[in-house]
C-alpha cells in the first residue's frame, strides 16, 4: 500500500492502472499497460493457491513485462524467493537496497540472478548531507539477577534465549528508557523478535504491539495512532516491523530481542528511525539503543550484529548504569515479583521445548502459559545434582539394547506361509548344522 501511494503521488498514473496482488487483493489493472504491487512471497508460492490468485499468476507469467522493481532485493537469493526472478519474465531487473549482506554466502548470487552492484551511498555521507537523520548507537548492558542467571546456567542454549530476554532489569531499563524518552516528546519503538517477550512487555507497560497474528485492520490501525495520536507514543513490533515499515515520526528505538547474530536485522531496524521528521532540526538526534544482558550468549551475538553499522562508520557507546533508575518507580523491583517471573518463563520453555524447529527458525513462536510453580522453595542449586554409578557397558548403550533372535523352525517339511499360501524352503544346511550344533 505504501508503494501504490508513492507511484499515486509521484506520477501521472491513475489508480486504476495500478493492480495490488495480496492475499486480500487480486485485481487486474484497466488497459494494455500498467504496474503490478505484489510481495516474494505471493508470487514464490508454491502450495495451492486459491482461483483467483491463480489467474493472476498466470496474467503475470502470461506476458514478457518491461521492467521489474525489487526492493529488499538481498532477500532474492533465498531458495524460495529466487522463483520471482525465474517466474516473471523482464526485459530489465533492478534492486534495491540498503543493507546488502547476508549471514550465508548467496549475496554474491545477485550477480547473475539480477546483475551488479550500479550504486552504493555511505550512511553517513547521507547523513552529513541531511538526507537521513544523525543517529546516537548504544548497547546497554543489563546484568542478570542471581536467579535468572542461575537458570541460565541449568538450561540448554535453545532455552536461554528467553531467560535473558525476559531478565527482570532488562525490563527495568527498556521501562526507564521509554519514560525518558516520552517524557523528551520522542516516538518510540520497541523491537522484540521473541512474540512471548512482546507480549510480556508489551501488556505489563499497557502499550500497542504488532506480529505475525496481528490481523491486517488492527497493524493499520495501530500504526495510524502511532503516527497521528499524541497519546500514543510506543509501539512494539516483532520482526514483521524489520523492514518496509514507513514511519518517520519514530526518533528513538529499543531493541531487547534480537535474531542470533544478524548483521541485516540491525541494520534494518536502525533504519526504521533514520526517516525522522525532525532530522534537519540543528542539534537533532535520533537514538538506538540495543539492551544486552551480560554474562550471556547476547553479548557474542551483539557484538556480531553490530559489524554492518561499524563499517558504514557508526559508533556504539556502552552504557553500563542509567542514572537513576535505582531510585525510579519500576517493576520487578521485589524479589517476589521477580520469582513470579521466573516461575512463568521456566513454564514457558517447558512447552517451548515442543516445538524446538520453530525456537531456532522462528524465534517469533514461544508460547506462554499461566501455570505456576513455586521455585523459591526449590532445594539449592548443589543439591539438584543426581550421581549414579555406571559401567562401559551402560555407556555404551547396552543396557537398552532391544534385539532377539527369532529362529524359525525347520524339518523335513517344508514351511507354510499363510499370507501368500506359497511353499518357503528350507533353511540353508550350514546354517540348520549350526543352529542344531548349539542346541
Amino acid at each position: 500500500m505504501q508503494w501504490k501511494q508513492q507511484f499515486l503521488q509521484w506520477s501521472n498514473i491513475r489508480e486504476n492502472q495500478i493492480a495490488v496482488f495480496t492475499s486480500d487483493q487480486k485485481e487486474k489493472f484497466m488497459g494494455q499497460s500498467g504496474i503490478v504491487i505484489s510481495t516474494y512471497s505471493m508470487v514464490a508460492n508454491t502450495r495451492n493457491r486459491s482461483y483467483e490468485a491463480t489467474k493472476m499468476m498466470d496474467f503475470i507469467k502470461g506476458r514478457e513485462w518491461g521492467f521489474i522493481l525489487l526492493d529488499e532485493v538481498h532477500v532474492v537469493p533465498a531458495a524460495m524467493f529466487r522463483r520471482v526472478v525465474t517466474t516473471i519474465a523482464a526485459h530489465t531487473k533492478l534492486g534495491l537496497t540498503a543493507t546488502l549482506v547476508r549471514e550465508d554466502d548467496k549475496i554474491s548470487d545477485l550477480n547473475f540472478l539480477i546483475g551488479p552492484k550500479l550504486y552504493e551511498a555511505n550512511w553517513m555521507d547521507l547523513a552529513s548531507k541531511g538526507h537521513i537523520a544523525n543517529v546516537q548507537c548504544a548497547e546497554v548492558w543489563c546484568p542478570m539477577t542471581p536467579e535468572f542467571y542461575r537458570e541460565y546456567l541449568r538450561e540448554a542454549s535453545r532455552k536461554q534465549l528467553l531467560l535473558y530476554v525476559m531478565n527482570p532489569r532488562k525490563f527495568q531499563v527498556c521501562q526507564y528508557l521509554i519514560r525518558y524518552h516520552e517524557e523528551r516528546g520522542d516516538k518510540i519503538i520497541v523491537f522484540s523478535d521473541n512474540v512471548y517477550a512482546l507480549e510480556q512487555y508489551a501488556i505489563k507497560m499497557g502499550v500497542p504491539f504488532i506480529h505475525g497474528k496481528t490481523a491486517s485492520q488492527e497493524r493499520m490501525r495501530i500504526l495510524q495512532n502511532f503516527q497521528h495520536n499524541p497519546a500514543v507514543n510506543t509501539i512494539f513490533l516483532s520482526k514483521v516491523g524489520d523492514t518496509s515499515i514507513d514511519l518517520p515520526e519514530a526518533t528513538c528505538l529499543i531493541q531487547i530481542s534480537s535474531h542470533y547474530g544478524s548483521r541485516r536485522q540491525e541494520a534494518q531496524r536502525l533504519g526504521r528511525i533514520l526517516r525522522a521528521k525532525r532530522r534537519n532540526d540543528e542539534g537533532f538526534n535520533a537514538f538506538f539503543y540495543s539492551l544486552v544482558s551480560t554474562d550471556t550468549q547476547e553479548m557474542y551475538y551483539s557484538t556480531k550484529r553490530q559489524q554492518f553499522l561499524i563499517d558504514q562508520g557508526y559508533a556504539f557507546k556502552v552504557i553500563t548504569n542509567l542514572e537513576g533508575i535505582d531510585k525510579a518507580d519500576l517493576a520487578y523491583k521485589s524479589k517476589e515479583e521477580q520469582l513470579e517471573l521466573l516461575n512463568t518463563v521456566l513454564i514457558a520453555n517447558e512447552n517451548a521445548a515442543e516445538i524446538d524447529n520453530d525456537v531456532e527458525s522462528n524465534v517469533d513462536d514461544l508460547p506462554g502459559t499461566t501455570t505456576s510453580r513455586n521455585f523459591s522453595k526449590l532445594p539449592p542449586f548443589g543439591n539438584r545434582v543426581k550421581r549414579s554409578v555406571g559401567s562401559m557397558r551402560s555407556l555404551s548403550g547396552a543396557d537398552h539394547m532391544a534385539y532377539r533372535e527369532y529362529v524359525r523352525q525347520t524339518g523335513s517339511k517344508k514351511i507354510k506361509d499363510k499370507k501368500d499360501k506359497k511353499d518357503k524352503p528350507e533353511h540353508h544346511a550350514f546354517f540348520k548344522k549350526h543352529y542344531y550344533a548349539k542346541k
